[in-house]
């Protein structure tokens, strides 16, 4: 089943972001965020989920074969790690000097940048 937002969702993680996976077989670890999608609340993080893929034969690959890739976690299974203390923390967002929303850190207080 699909959801359908009339906005798009805001969510508490960001592409550039350090996050550690709450759940699932790399429980503990913790990675780069490269992509997030909106629509189905997922992400992809560099080294973590990582899948086996079965490529064709193509111009640019003419051998084919194997290759493993980062597969999409829900973004209920990652937590944002604190730039400051480097410890997975929960995120809030407030009104920052120019009137804009910032996230922070629930545990220091800090803005985080992003």
């Amino acid at each position: 089943m699909e959801r359908k937002f009339n906005k798009q969702p805001k969510l508490h993680i960001k592409t550039g972001d350090t996050v550690k996976v709450l759940s699932g077989d790399d429980k503990g670890k913790s990675g780069k965020v490269l992509s997030v999608d909106l629509q189905k609340r997922r992400a992809i993080v560099e080294g973590i989920n990582m899948v086996t893929k079965h490529v064709k034969p193509t111009a640019n690959n003419p051998q084919g074969g194997i290759e493993k890739r980062e597969a999409a976690l829900h973004v209920s299974n990652l937590m944002l790690v604190d730039p400051k203390t480097g410890e997975a923390t929960k995120t809030g967002r407030k009104v920052g000097e120019n009137g804009k929303l910032v996230r922070y850190s629930k545990k220091t207080g800090e803005v985080i940048n992003g």
